[in-house]
């Protein structure tokens, strides 16, 4: 066997196999780069697409909590009988339907925010259930409730605020 043929091979393939061995790794590096840059350009598309929606959710959100709010409820929402347990049954109804007409919002907010209202919801639910075992009627838990409210800041103020903070979280 001659050995300076080997050598020469050698000196030929070792060099091919350097080059090709390089090229592979930036031709890979390439394309993870370019696939991350598309990933980043379709979901920067997305995001743009889908704030809209977002802050629709967010406004949707802020509306309930609006409607739910106690002053604005008890205005909005004349008892219909002297009866408190009827009176507060009306409240009660008024507030899950408005909240039951915003469920499908919690998809675009996050699980933080949701929460936050849904605990607001569940307070003010909590406040008349509870008013009204110490009210005498629906005229008395009505003066009840909005004295009560006078003295505490609403859940739903503290919601808005949160809602308030995510929308300039979002859009910076």
């Amino acid at each position: 066997m001659d050995y300076s043929k080997l050598i020469d091979i050698a000196a030929y393939t070792l060099p091919s196999l350097i080059t090709g061995g390089v090229a592979y790794y930036f031709f890979n590096a390439y394309l993870k780069n370019e696939d991350g840059r598309r990933r980043f350009l379709l979901h920067k598309d997305a995001q743009k697409n889908a704030l809209p929606l977002r802050l629709q959710a967010y406004e949707r959100m802020a509306l309930f909590l609006e409607r739910i709010n106690p002053g604005k409820l008890l205005v909005r929402i004349a008892p219909l009988s002297t009866d408190k347990n009827d009176y507060e049954a009306l409240l009660i109804r008024h507030i899950e339907q408005e909240f039951e007409h915003n469920l499908t919002q919690q998809v675009y907010l996050t699980d933080e925010c949701w929460n936050v209202i849904l605990t607001a919801k569940n307070t003010i639910i909590q406040t008349i259930r509870k008013t009204t075992l110490k009210a005498e009627n629906a005229d008395k838990l009505r003066e009840m409730i909005l004295t009560d409210l006078m003295e505490a800041q609403s859940p739903t103020v503290l919601a808005l605020s949160f809602i308030k903070n995510e929308i300039t979280e979002i859009i910076g």
